[in-house]
């Protein structure tokens, strides 16, 4: 009785689904947490777009 092997079971095939899915979950987080710490950065709390009663005096 011969068995046929089959070059890629269906357990890897959904485990590397699982692990892409993952992978652009994790992506997509760390975009999210560097896009906030860009905008958190880049903003100067005593220009106009600051916080409202604390303009810059010129």
């Amino acid at each position: 009785m011969a068995t046929q092997i089959r070059a890629e079971h269906e357990l890897h095939r959904r485990r590397l689904s699982r692990n892409v899915g993952l992978g652009v979950v994790l992506l997509l987080l760390v975009a999210l947490v560097f896009g906030l710490t860009i905008a958190k950065v880049g903003t100067d709390p005593s220009d106009e777009l600051g916080v409202p009663g604390t303009e810059a005096t010129q």
